[in-house]
């Protein structure tokens, strides 16, 4: 998997980009507010049409400008692929090899990528949102129906929670509460479904990455965590319906009281235990880095085995976060695959391996 050529207009600061990768490693280095991040975030948004750090697509468009435009040639299953993204403020559009798409999993069909930046350095101490999103980002790249039951789940969230927001001054909103539920436990039950399933190769791989890098002296698992009532995730999406079902009869008091939605996957976390203790409460601070080391390279090596091809992995400053031990033990682990590392020295990794560098100011290759 690979991303050969990429060209930008009116992207972030980019007003104009046309430049060629390297199948390997690729070097983008620079001063700081340069554009560095920005170009990597550019790529990353050719799996899936979603950006690692905006909600919005209208903060990728450039100030002043009425929309951005992304075009890149892709490599992937021995296959060439161009696709074209326009971003207009509240809506996009998308092609691929010249044929319009309705919705992103096109794209994600495609091109897979793993983005780590130094805020994922915090994913074990963050609060329960910070890992879901973890979670379904990696999940949306791998199977385009968990992406469409998670963007469905999404927005019946967001309208029972207006539901349960207003009801008080407009109590004929509860009439409607009924078919939200419902809908929520369908799309929910996927939702669970898919996660236990993927936490469980997640646990094998980090565990066995974090192994390697602490040197076989710690252990660490990733626990699966979902609605109370429902005992065993890994059960089918119609009996996950039933438990999803009546956590939602026990709750709806409470719901209506509180004013807010308490049940449901929205609330599911992944717990990450070291040697059997929690990692958010106890872990040391190189602990923690460790362990989200092996969360992020995991998923990379889950995509490698989906598909037999490596995602290509996106490393946005992320080594000047790292000691010496750590710097080195993530760049043994990424031999294959293209890469994408920034930084602000291009000598901080010279004679890493065969590749380009470039030499990002002001928005431009210089």
């Amino acid at each position: 998997m690979e991303i050969k050529t990429l060209s930008l207009r009116n992207f972030r600061n980019y007003a104009a980009l046309d430049v060629a990768f390297s199948p390997r490693v690729n070097l983008v280095y620079g001063e700081n507010a340069q554009g560095k991040t920005n170009l990597l975030e550019a790529v990353c948004y050719f799996s899936g049409a979603r950006s690692p750090r905006s909600r919005f697509d209208r903060e990728l468009v450039s100030f002043g400008a009425p929309e951005a435009s992304l075009r890149a040639e892709l490599l992937s299953r021995d296959r060439e692929f161009v696709a074209e993204i326009a971003v207009v403020p509240g809506r996009r559009r998308i092609r691929l090899n010249g044929v319009a798409k309705r919705s992103a999993a096109a794209l994600t069909e495609v091109f897979r990528t793993v983005y780590f930046c130094p805020e994922d350095l915090l994913l074990v101490r963050a609060g329960a949102a910070e890992r879901r999103k973890f979670l379904d980002g990696a999940l949306s790249q791998l199977r385009p129906r968990y992406a469409a039951a998670l963007a469905e789940y999404n927005r019946l969230l967001e309208h029972k929670t207006r539901i349960l927001r207003d009801w008080p001054e407009k109590p004929s909103l509860l009439d409607m509460l009924e078919e939200f539920d419902r809908r929520m436990a369908e799309t929910g039950a996927l939702l669970i479904y898919y996660r236990a399933r993927y936490v469980k190769k997640l646990s094998e791989a980090a565990s066995e990455v974090h192994r390697d890098c602490s040197g076989g002296r710690e252990k660490l698992d990733v626990v699966y965590r979902t609605v109370s009532g429902v005992e065993d995730p890994f059960a089918r999406p119609e009996e996950l319906f039933r438990l999803l079902t009546e956590h939602q009869a026990c709750h709806r008091r409470a719901e209506r009281e509180a004013r807010s939605c308490l049940s449901g996957p929205h609330k599911d976390d992944l717990e990450l235990l070291i040697d059997g203790k929690s990692a958010r409460t106890f872990a040391s601070q190189g602990q923690t880095r460790t362990a989200a080391l092996a969360l992020k390279l995991a998923e990379r090596e889950l995509g490698f085995e989906d598909t037999g091809e490596h995602p290509v992995l996106l490393l946005d400053d992320v080594l000047s976060e790292l000691d010496e031990k750590r710097q080195s033990y993530v760049l043994n682990r990424i031999r294959g695959g293209q890469v994408f590392i920034s930084c602000c020295e291009e000598e901080r990794l010279a004679g890493l391996e065969e590749g380009a560098a470039f030499h990002i100011r002001g928005g431009a290759v210089v």
